[in-house]
Parts: structure tokens; sequence; C-alpha cells
């Protein structure tokens, strides 16, 4: 067979060869009729080893090879995957045919496209671009040399330091280590032949265990800029507090108007007012938004820094700003008041919850009170007499707000848009950094009032600037990928639900009924995460393509531009608009900058939330090291042939291997998820409740380790 293979491959690697059939091929060989069959075994065996592809016509061939450019995203085991613009699918990279390439790097691979229901497999043939010019880490010194082992494992390699390269670093020390040479790959499959990188350290963080040594190597290791430039403060210093008199010429002036802000106790970037008067109609809302670009003019180097962060990051014990906290927290805040300077999008709604008219201007507001989620909850929710009482003024405003939100909501609701409930983490640390609570936080009525009406803002700008057809800058969310969601459709037909497909196509209201299907369920935070895994993610482009998540045709982020750059960007070209000031060269322009504004934002987005999720992680990691041996109940979140993750009430996610299950061999089932003991059949299956015991906890890895606790 082996010869018969190598003949067959040598014939089809030929320049001449063109795709044929098993009879064709046979003729062409020589091969006798009563010889056909050893022949097609032959065939078969190099199609399943990936050496032959075999057409819906039934010919031969060598799969063609594509070399193609994408970043690769490594992982802790070595293997990795390589995104590549326009592929439903990354491309899969093992580990011996990474070529060295790191975690976030731009390479050029080879691709065999794959045959259906296969994942692309490919070799990286060269690194175009690196990401890591400098890596944090934890260094570990021997006798002559020292290795730094990366915070971010998806890197892979640890970082060789050479004798009188390592700055006095000793043993434990979080350092940032800058890479001096990438190494080479291994010339073999079995791992020979490579050199790992190697680098100096430029600076010593503090010791691992020092208090805020973690977040700060976390900051350093996301190249996260905490320090602006000089020119961006000098810029900002130059700012005055106040509002002058002269800045008011031509706005809107909404002073005598009730506005309150409503946010996080801890928040003090109030980018947001609302004004809401009842109407024959139905509701006037006003959703007042900060005029930051009144302050940050285009190409100044406030907005190339802005430009540069992207957004804001919400760590955990801090917040790394986009603006200097002169305008984040001061002028640029809607505080209360004072006079602000916003952009207003004042929306006429119906008691159907249709916008039958709309105004875009820039305003000056005077907020009367800055609300909490808390209190404003604790009076349209709970009808508290004591902060009904104190707000008495503003009682019969948030009974309209809430009023017009539930309005909003279902209408959302009606044409399909899908809403996570999803409980988020809230961290309580103490004066040094360290976790004392570790709790969900849930959405109540207060915080779904403020996203309806951000939401219904941001529609009506998008639908309005999409039909001017200008310049602009949307936020999209495509269509799930179809076998993503076939797979969810098998996944939750084993809890008895399913999901509908029209010409292999889900409507997003198919998922929004799934979720309300399974509200109250034990498997509820289960489906409701693996059906947001199955869907893609939401990112910045010049083109409106509509967001999948919210079924709307029309969507951007207009909101909040003293945290996110994209909102910035679009007030730019909103006020330039209203002022008439959008000549040929203005839109030229526009259309030049608006793709790499996009590509730019989505990327730091991303950024800014592997960064706040592993600062989290980090966190519910060191809060769980204290409680090795306590007992808790909780839900079976995953599986895999490894063991299963188990979620607490708390948010905290640990782990069960597979090795510490000691009553009986269990078996990976893929098609059921779940883990089946051989002799005992017992099983344990996604949602399912059970108790665990903290065994363990790996700071490093930001993991928690649990043990099936004894009934």
């Amino acid at each position: 067979m082996k010869e018969r293979k190598e003949q067959l491959l040598t014939v089809m690697k030929a320049p001449s060869y063109v795709p044929m059939k098993l009879k064709e091929l046979a003729i062409l060989l020589d091969v006798p009729k009563e010889r056909r069959e050893e022949l097609a075994e032959v065939l078969d065996v190099l199609v399943a080893e990936g050496k032959l592809s075999l057409s819906k016509r039934g010919k031969y061939s060598i799969p063609q090879a594509s070399v193609l450019t994408g970043i690769y995203a490594g992982t802790a085991r070595g293997f990795g995957f390589v995104s590549i613009e326009g592929w439903q699918q990354d491309v899969f990279i093992p580990a011996d045919k990474a070529g060295g390439a790191m975690h976030g790097d731009r390479v050029q691979i080879c691709v065999e496209l794959p045959r259906q229901e296969r994942r692309a497999e490919g070799v990286v043939t060269r690194v175009l671009e690196r990401a890591n010019r400098a890596v944090v880490g934890y260094y570990q010194k021997s006798k002559s040399y020292g290795f730094v082992v990366p915070d971010n494992r998806k890197l892979g390699q640890d970082i060789f330091i050479p004798q009188g390269k390592d700055l006095g670093a000793v043993s434990g020390h979080k350092v940032v280590v800058e890479i001096t040479d990438y190494g080479r790959a291994p010339k073999g499959s079995d791992g020979t032949g490579g050199r790992s990188p190697e680098g100096r350290i430029t600076e010593i963080l503090g010791h691992a265990n020092d208090p805020g040594i973690d977040i700060l190597s976390l900051v350093c290791a996301y190249d996260l800029p905490e320090e602006f430039p000089d020119l961006a403060m000098r810029q900002a210093a130059q700012i005055e507090e106040a509002v002058a008199e002269s800045e008011l010429v031509g706005r809107k002036d909404l002073r005598d108007w009730q506005t309150v802000t409503i946010d996080g106790e801890d928040a003090k970037d109030l980018d947001d007012a609302i004004t809401i008067s009842r109407e024959d109609f139905g509701y006037r809302l006003g959703v007042h938004i900060a005029d930051v670009t009144h302050y940050v003019t285009e190409g100044s180097p406030l907005d190339e820094e802005a430009l540069k962060r992207g957004t804001s990051v919400y760590l955990v014990d801090r917040v790394i700003p986009m603006l200097p906290h002169r305008l984040s927290n001061g002028i640029c805040s809607l505080n209360a008041g004072t006079d602000r300077l916003a952009l207003s999008c004042i929306m006429d709604i119906d008691l159907q919850g249709k916008v039958i008219g709309h105004e875009i201007a820039e305003t000056v507001i005077r907020v009367d009170r800055r609300m909490t989620y808390t209190i404003v909850n604790a009076i349209v929710t709970d009808r508290d007499p004591a902060m009904m009482e104190e707000y008495e003024d503003y009682v019969a405003m948030f009974d309209r707000m809430k009023e017009l939100a539930d309005i909003l909501r279902e209408k959302r609701k009606a044409r399909g848009s899908i809403d996570f409930d999803f409980p988020e983490t809230k961290i309580v640390l103490d004066d040094k950094g360290a976790p004392l609570e570790v709790k969900p936080y849930d959405r109540n009525a207060a915080t779904k009032i403020i996203e309806d009406f951000m939401l219904i803002a941001n529609e009506t700008i998008a639908e309005d600037y999409f039909w001017q057809d200008l310049p602009f800058l949307y936020r999209t969310h495509d269509n799930p990928d179809p076998e993503k969601m076939k797979r969810l459709g098998m996944f939750i037909h084993n809890f008895g639900y399913a999901i509908h497909f029209q010409h292999g196509e889900i409507h997003p209201g198919e998922l929004q009924k799934l979720l309300v299907r399974i509200e109250g369920s034990e498997e509820e935070a289960l489906i409701s995460r693996l059906t947001l895994r199955s869907m893609k993610q939401a990112k910045y482009t010049p083109m409106c393509t509509g967001h999948f998540g919210l079924a709307a045709r029309y969507y951007t982020h207009f909101t909040s531009p003293i945290r996110r750059y994209p909102d910035l960007q679009i007030h730019r070209i909103i006020k330039e608009n209203l002022h008439g000031g959008l000549t040929e060269e203005r839109l030229a322009h526009y259309h030049k900058i608006m793709m790499g504004i996009a590509v730019q934002c989505s990327a730091m987005e991303r950024r800014a939330e592997e960064a706040e999720r592993e600062t989290v992680k980090l966190k519910k990691c060191e809060y769980m090291a204290g409680r090795i041996g306590q007992v808790f109940e909780g839900v079976i979140s995953g599986i895999t042939n490894r063991g299963f993750y188990v979620e607490l009430p708390n948010t905290v996610e640990g782990m069960v291997s597979v090795n510490e299950l000691k009553d009986d061999f269990y078996v990976f089932d893929e098609e059921q998820m779940e883990l089946r003991g051989e002799d005992s059949g017992r099983s344990y299956r996604l949602g399912q409740k059970l108790r665990v015991s903290v065994s363990g906890t790996d700071r490093m890895n930001r993991t928690v380790d649990f043990v099936v606790a004894d009934e």
C-alpha cells in the first residue's frame, strides 16, 4: 500500500494532472479491473488522512493550498488558531506547525482547504508582524541564567534571560522583559531543533506577593497606558472648569427642563442625562450626552491619545480612562447643579414605542439631581416610602421613565431582540486590594430604564445618518455561524428544547423565545451562556449591516463619548453636519479614515474586555484561596474530557478534574455532554446541581480547583 500511495501522490502533484475519477486513474496507472478495489481502498485512506480531496463528482486531487494572512491566537497547550478576515471558521495550527509564532502575531499561513464539516488546518510559514515586544511575567532564576514565565499563558513559551540581563531580579519577582530574539521554531514534529525566545529584563514591578502587584502586572501585560502624554495633559490643563457664556451661542437652552443622571454609586464619568415628559401622542424623551468634541478637537494631542486608547478600561481596583480626569470627571461629566454642554437626541415616542419624530441638537443643560440605580429602583419597584418622600419632586418623572422603558422593551422583544440577563460580578476589595467579597450584581429596573433609553437613542441616530448617506461608524453584530447554531440546537434538544431554522438561517427571535422558555429553569444560566458563545462578537464598522442580537436594522454607539472613541467620532460628524460643514473635501476625509478608526476601536475594545475579565478571574482566585476545604453548592456549567466546570452562586467558576473522580472510570460523551462512569453508570451532566469543596487555586493561571464533596 505504501508504494501505491507514493505513486498516486507523485502522479497527482504533477503540473499536468487534472482531477480524475477512480476509473480514469486506474487506466492512467494501468491497474487491471480485478485490482481496482485495492486502488479504491488506497484512495480512501489518502482522503481520510487529508492528503487527497474527493469532489462531489467523485474526482480525486491534491487539496488546494492557500497562502493567507491573519492573526495568530495561541493557547497554553501549544497549538493555536489563525483568524482570517472573511473566513467564518478559524484555521487550526498544530503545535509543531506554529513556526515560532506567538499569541497576537500577524502571520502568513499555508492552508489546506477543509472538507465539509472539518476545520481547516494549516502551518505558519512566516511571522509578518510581532505583537509582543515586551512581556510581563514571573521570573525564575537559576545559577547562571533565568526564565520569565509569561502571565499570558497564551504566549505558550517561556523567555530565556541570559546572565547579566536580569536587572538583579530574584525568583518570585514580577518583571517586564523586552524580547531581543524570538528564537527558532522546532524543526521536527518531536519538538527538537528549536530555541526559546530570549530577552532582557527592563523593569522589576515587585514581588508576586506584594499588594497591588497582581493588577499592576496585568496593566503592564496588556500595555494599558496609565499616564497621559505631556502634550495631552497640557491641552487638558488649558480647558476652563466652567462653561463660558460665549460657548452657549447657537445652543438650545434646556436648563429649565427637569433633568437627572442615573448611574452606579461609584461612577464619576457621567456622560448621559435624561429628561422626559408625557404628551398627547405619548412621551417626549430627551437623551443628553456630554459634548466631548467641544473640548477634544480632531487631530489634537487629546484626540490622538483617545484614539490610541479607544476606550476606558474598568478593572476591579481602578479605572484607566480614555480621557484625563480633568475632562472625564470634570468639565465633560454631567455633574448636578452645573451648566454643561451636550449633544441631545430629543425623541417623540408614541404609546406603541415608535419614534414618530426626533431632533438632534447642540444644547446646554443643568442636571437637577444625580441619582443612583439603587435609589431609583427603590422608588419604581419597591415603592420605598422613605425614598419616595426624599425624592417626591421626581417620583412622577421616574414613573414615566418606567412606563416608557417597559413599552420600548416589549417592542424590542416583539421584533426578536435577544436579552441576556446575566448577573455581573461585584468584587469588594479592602484598602490593600485583597478581595473581601465576591457576589453577583444583578440588573434592576433602573439599570434597564437607562439601557432602554440609550438603545433607542443609538438606533434613532443610526437610522437618521444611514439615510443621509454620510460617512459614519456603526455598531454591527453579524448573523451567527449556521454550524454553531446547529450544534446549539442539537445540545438543547437534550433538555427538551428546540430552535427553528428558515433556509438554514436563524432569526434572533428564535433565540429570544428560547431564553423565555428556559427562564426560571435549572438549565437557564447554562443554555443562556452557550447561546451567547454560539454568537459572533459585535464590532465597529463604517457599513450599516445591522445588529443581530438587538434585531436592529440600524445601530451605532452615540451615548458614551467620555469612555468610547467611536461615540466621540460620530459626535464630530453630527456636529459638523448640523453646522453645514460637511463639504466634499470633509466627506472624503471621513470616508478615508473611518475604516482605520473602526478597526482600531474594535481591537482596543477586545483588549479592554480581556484585561477586565482577567482581573476579575485573578481576584476570584485570590478570594477562593482563603476558602480551601470549604463546601459550596454549585451547578455544572461546562464539561470536557478533562473534567467538568462548576459555577457557584457568587459567580466563581472552578474545575473538577476527571482524575479526582475516584469512584469510577469516567468517559466523556460529547453528544450528551456528560461524563459517565463505566461501572456505576453515574453521570455528571450540564446544569446538574452538586456540592463541591475547594481543593486548590493557581494564581498564575487564575484557576480554581474543586472536588466533589461527600454527600
